[in-house]
């Protein structure tokens, strides 16, 4: 796969990922998987099998893991969505230097955004118990009916944040899902391994990668 390559100065605006990517939320996704689990007697996930959930749109996950209809998968997304909210959504912690960095990119002159299959809504409010809403310039999540794909999340925070063309936009995720979306949207895509879902073992040889925020920066300030 062929990259146009960039250095920071060909940027104007920096898409995160929010879910393994700014923030590591997985102590609260991963307890509430359980708390649906046992609410609707379904047989328990593994470990290896509930991370898995983490990242994509909650509905496809459990309709991939039970093989149910999509009607019952999304009555299960509607209760974790609920229950998560309610019970849940503060299990988390920023990733280390995120803060840094975010504030770094705005002095810059990077307008920063977030794009995540989390609900908007509480999107909204996690963002601000955590202190990122300040760095932020455009935050989009998932709808209530889940129709926004990541692609459309993407080019929502384009259009947003009023940015000329794709080639000022770069996509900063921890899954293939991520990069899938970056790519289907036209912006290029740096994926970070200290996430969830897209570790060193199964990165790609035609994807840039960071190990760290402070690599991410690194990334930024390389001419190539």
């Amino acid at each position: 796969m062929s990259w146009n390559h960039h250095n920071m100065k060909d940027y104007c605006c920096i898409i995160f990922d929010l879910d393994g990517t700014l923030m590591d939320t997985s102590p609260g996704i991963l307890n509430c998987i359980d708390y649906i689990v046992a609410r609707y007697n379904l047989v328990p996930p593994s470990a290896f099998e509930k991370r898995s959930f983490i990242g994509p749109p909650i509905e496809k996950s459990f309709q991939r893991h039970y093989g149910c209809t999509r009607e019952f998968s999304l009555e299960l997304a509607s209760a974790w969505r609920t229950a998560y909210k309610e019970k849940f959504l503060f299990e988390a912690e920023a990733y280390p230097g995120v803060y840094d960095l975010l504030r770094w990119l705005r002095g810059s002159g990077m307008k920063t955004a977030v794009a995540t299959n989390k609900r908007e809504d509480y999107t909204e409010v996690l963002l601000k118990r955590f202190d990122f809403w300040p760095l932020l310039d455009c935050v989009i999540g998932s709808d209530f009916s889940g129709s926004r794909t990541k692609a459309d999340m993407i080019a929502l925070c384009m259009n947003q944040l009023g940015t000329i063309g794709c080639g000022q936009c770069l996509m900063i995720g921890d899954t293939i899902g991520d990069m899938t979306a970056a790519h289907e949207a036209g912006v290029d895509f740096l994926g970070v391994t200290y996430g969830f879902g897209f570790t060193k073992e199964r990165r790609g040889a035609d994807c840039w990668t960071a190990d760290s925020c402070k690599g991410i920066q690194d990334f930024l300030q390389c001419e190539f």
